[in-house]
């Protein structure tokens, strides 16, 4: 019999598509509609460290170098106030074999997908994920298919969006590339369904333990140089995996008193759905568009149960401009003599700005880069962004508009960023799984998993309800 593959019908055939595209059966860990056994999902992976860096240095993945950014750190403290201006350090991603560290996610689902016995691999992504997988199917001799959000309804792309999609296929993958709307989740399944090819998922536990050696790189790196822990890692932060893998990284080396900052290019007012506002951003990623929802209520994906779980890790929120992160971009290559992809150094910008406020002596790590080149490079992006109608000129960055202006600063002292309320976001989380399960049915057990969910106690979160 021929099966129905009409929207409403693939959509609710969406649990017994991704189980069997999987083969994990979330079932088993879920304790009520807000709770599940995290840590045991990711245990039951069957993944060390030991393996993950075994079969990572198998495919071109690790061991990135960590660079000290002298000049830059030398220029941001002649703008700091006295005794203060950290020691800026640079984990360069870029140098993973698809240019980006989420070579680290893909590289255990494509050894996982082949050690399973599937012919091939999906993912769904806006690109530099999609890389990383048909990269590492590349080399597991796996087929890939990469499904892209690319154009409006005129059958404009972006640039970045483009480049990305060209990237995937110079390593073997097919394309299908999508107009920006609800398809893509559904066109996802549809093609998981009649390949039953494995889902490389970004939000599955084999992508987060993927990128956990991340953080325990950087641990070493930084005690072997500096004989301590790096008092702040900075990350980006769009879907919650950068992060929580590196996180977790970081504490599995014992590295608990690092501070976890999360940053996210601000592009408030912009409907990451919206046809008119897609080609109005100059961030594909890394931006509020992903990284707010995402941090107040991660289970809005392609799997049942997220295992990027942002605010579980997150200790500060750091949010900057598309003008400052364009200037950093550049002070980057002219200062340092990197030329690295703006989206990788979002988190770069928040860290010159954390760095004037941290003694000298202490050390912040920006924990990633990603290459850069033909539509990806930040020149590419703003002529784009003057062709969308999108002003581009100097200034006070505080003036920047998403969608209608971007202000790059005049000078360095200029790169400040502000902060995103943690407790805000913390409240939010908490009104998402109200609205998933009444809090008066809430248990003992729901409450201790929503309290490590946003890093605080019961006695915080009960304090909450209350104001709530």
């Amino acid at each position: 019999m021929k099966r129905d593959t009409s929207y409403a019908a693939v959509t609710a055939r969406k649990n017994e598509i991704m189980k069997a595209s999987l083969g994990v059966d979330f079932d088993r860990y879920v304790t009520s509609p807000v709770a599940f056994d995290y840590e045991r999902l990711m245990k039951d992976t069957g993944y060390t460290l030991d393996d993950i860096v075994r079969i990572q240095r198998e495919t071109k993945v690790g061991d990135t170098p960590l660079f000290e950014l002298t000049r830059l750190t030398e220029v941001v403290r002649q703008i700091s106030p006295r005794g203060k201006g950290a020691t800026i350090l640079l984990k360069d991603e870029a140098a993973n074999a698809s240019g980006s560290f989420k070579a680290r996610r893909a590289s255990i689902s494509a050894y996982e997908a082949k050690k399973r016995g599937y012919a091939g691999v999906i993912a769904a992504t806006s690109g530099n994920y999609g890389a990383a997988v048909a990269s590492q199917a590349a080399m597991r001799g796996l087929k890939c298919i990469i499904l892209q959000e690319v154009y409006d309804s005129q059958g404009v792309g972006q640039p970045e969006i483009v480049e990305k999609g060209r990237k995937c296929e110079a390593f073997g993958a097919e394309v299908h590339k999508l107009t920006v709307g609800p398809e893509l989740f559904y066109c996802l399944l549809l093609a998981l369904e009649e390949t039953m090819f494995f889902n490389a998922s970004l939000y599955t536990p084999f992508g987060i333990k993927g990128v956990e050696t991340l953080g325990t790189e950087i641990a070493a790196q930084v005690r072997a140089r500096y004989r301590r822990d790096p008092d702040v890692v900075v990350i980006t932060h769009a879907g919650g995996g950068n992060l929580t893998g590196t996180a977790r990284g970081l504490l599995a080396a014992g590295a608990d008193k690092t501070r976890i900052v999360a940053c996210s290019v601000d592009l408030s007012g912009l409907h990451m759905a919206s046809d008119r506002d897609f080609n109005r951003k100059s961030f594909t990623t890394g931006h509020t568009g992903f990284g707010v929802p995402f941090a107040t209520w991660p289970d809005r994906v392609d799997v049942p149960r997220n295992a990027a779980r942002s605010l579980r890790y997150m200790d500060d929120y750091q949010l900057v401009s598309q003008g400052e992160v364009f200037y950093v971009t550049e002070l980057l290559a002219k200062l340092e003599g990197i030329e690295r992809g703006p989206a990788g150094n979002t988190s770069l910008t928040a860290a010159v700005a954390l760095a004037r406020t941290l003694d000298r002596d202490q050390v912040v790590v920006v924990q990633e880069t990603e290459y850069t080149g033909a539509g990806k490079h930040h020149n590419a992006q703003l002529s784009f962004a003057r062709k969308m109608g999108v002003e581009v000129r100097r200034g006070d960055p505080r003036e920047n508009v998403p969608g209608k202006a971007i202000v790059i600063p005049e000078r360095l002292e200029q790169v400040t960023g502000h902060g995103q309320s943690m407790d805000k976001l913390r409240e939010s989380y908490l009104k998402n799984a109200a609205k998933a399960h009444p809090a008066k049915k809430w248990t003992d057990a729901d409450k201790a998993f929503l309290a490590a969910d946003v890093k605080k106690d019961v006695a915080w979160l009960e304090s909450r309800l209350r104001e709530l």
